[in-house]
């Protein structure tokens, strides 16, 4: 199964919708693999943001970060990136279809609500950013068999 990385963001926290977010990751058949309540230090902000260190807006999207608790996640499933690409919705809000994530629930592109890899390989560096091997558990998943041929 692919592993992904998704973040919950600080204002998604701030607004109590941690449980809905989770609720849609795993009605979709997403096995949480990793989860944790954290603040982002700027030393993380710039290793998980690294391509956009030296872009105008990058001084904001730090300062957004890093203003408030976010929940970091692990998601596994077939095709998870993909999966939680769809279910967040297109990165601006204004684009985003209702009943994804970002559609239903943000308005502006800089207070998008969720984070979500890009790639398989996105995935596993943001992973390795966030959570030590020891806190990505594998178990088995019991629905795993009603989900897939």
């Amino acid at each position: 199964m692919e592993k992904t990385f998704a973040m919950i963001k600080p204002d998604a926290v701030q607004r109590g919708l941690v449980g809905e977010i989770i609720r849609r990751y795993e009605q979709k058949g997403l096995r949480i693999a990793g989860m944790k309540v954290m603040m982002v230090t700027e030393e993380l902000a710039m290793k998980h943001y690294a391509e956009h260190v030296n872009k105008p807006f990058f001084p904001g999207l730090k300062d957004y970060i890093t203003s408030g608790p976010v929940v970091a996640l692990v998601l596994e499933g077939k095709n998870a990136v993909a999966e939680v690409r769809k279910i967040n919705g297109s990165t601006n809000p204004l684009d985003a279809a209702c009943g994804t994530i970002r559609g239903d629930f943000a308005q502006e592109v800089g207070r998008n609500v969720v984070h979500g890899s890009d790639s398989v390989e996105s995935a596993a560096n943001e992973i390795s950013i966030y959570f030590t091997p020891e806190e990505v558990l594998d178990f088995d998943f019991l629905p795993n068999k009603w989900l897939y041929e």
